[in-house]
């Protein structure tokens, strides 16, 4: 089957920098989209960013000009590099990968998630 394993999350001062990466596992055949997304209690998950296959971005307006998405197509890993780190930028964070796998003799499309790793950013 198909994992994503995420690393990076921590604690840091506000004005610092992190730096998160998110690398699928299985029989991958190919990746699509890739993506960051942050959760905090009480609210819904919303979207950091995204990526795709040929590097098109697209980032939340709250992390413009401050965090950075990019992929390693070779080793199916995503990366969330993030600077100038506020505290309402304290969350969970989720990698997701819509992608196609093989498995049961057969090709598959599927929309995963990470298993989410905390970022906290204190004042």
């Amino acid at each position: 089957q198909v994992q994503l394993v995420e690393s990076g999350g921590g604690l840091v001062q506000a004005g610092g920098s992190l730096r998160l990466s998110c690398a699928a596992f299985g029989s991958i055949s190919g990746i699509n989209t890739m993506g960051w997304y942050r959760q905090t209690p009480g609210k819904q998950r919303g979207l950091v960013a995204t990526i795709t296959s040929g590097g098109s971005t697209n980032y939340a307006d709250s992390v413009k000009g401050r965090f950075t998405i990019a992929r390693d197509n070779a080793k199916n890993t995503v990366y969330l590099q993030m600077s100038s780190l506020k505290p309402e930028d304290t969350a969970v964070y989720y990698c997701n990968a819509d992608l196609i796998y093989f498995g049961g003799s057969a090709y598959h499309r599927g929309d995963y998630w990470g298993q989410g790793t905390q970022v906290t950013v204190s004042s």
